[in-house]
């Protein structure tokens, strides 16, 4: 039996207020991600977006530059990548991989529909669609 339930939070810290409040606003207004709890003021604020199974935090702390570290994605879940894409581009972000269709090669393969954008933060935002 798995001690685990699914995972609930990944989290994002930006590198300055501006950052933070674009972040925001490509969560909320591009991508329109509810907002699940807010709280603190200034390099102390932080906020999480309710993706429908799991959440996205964003701490404001600013003051560092972004690092590369082991992760190398998020996935959201969607049932439209293209308009996900679409969103995405009209508000001035980064499109890293197209809209595409492949088949992941596991035991019982399996068709999706993936595309791939930066975010506020330089985080690699994958759309997911299992077709």
């Amino acid at each position: 039996m798995s001690l685990i339930k699914g995972l609930h939070h990944a989290a994002l810290k930006c590198s300055c207020q501006a950052e933070f409040q674009e972040a925001i606003h490509f969560y909320r207004d591009v991508l329109g991600l509810p907002v699940k709890r807010s709280w603190g003021e200034g390099d102390e604020a932080g906020i999480m977006f309710d993706t429908g199974a799991g959440l996205i935090e964003i701490f404001a702390q600013g003051g560092e530059n972004h690092v590369e570290g082991s992760v190398r994605h998020f996935a959201l879940a969607t049932d439209d990548p293209d308009a996900c894409v679409k969103a995405v581009r009209e508000a001035g972000y980064k499109i890293t991989v197209e809209p595409n269709d492949l088949t992941i090669p596991a035991e019982t393969p399996f068709p999706v529909r993936i595309a791939f954008a930066v975010g506020p933060c330089g985080e690699t935002i994958e759309f997911f669609k299992e077709c």
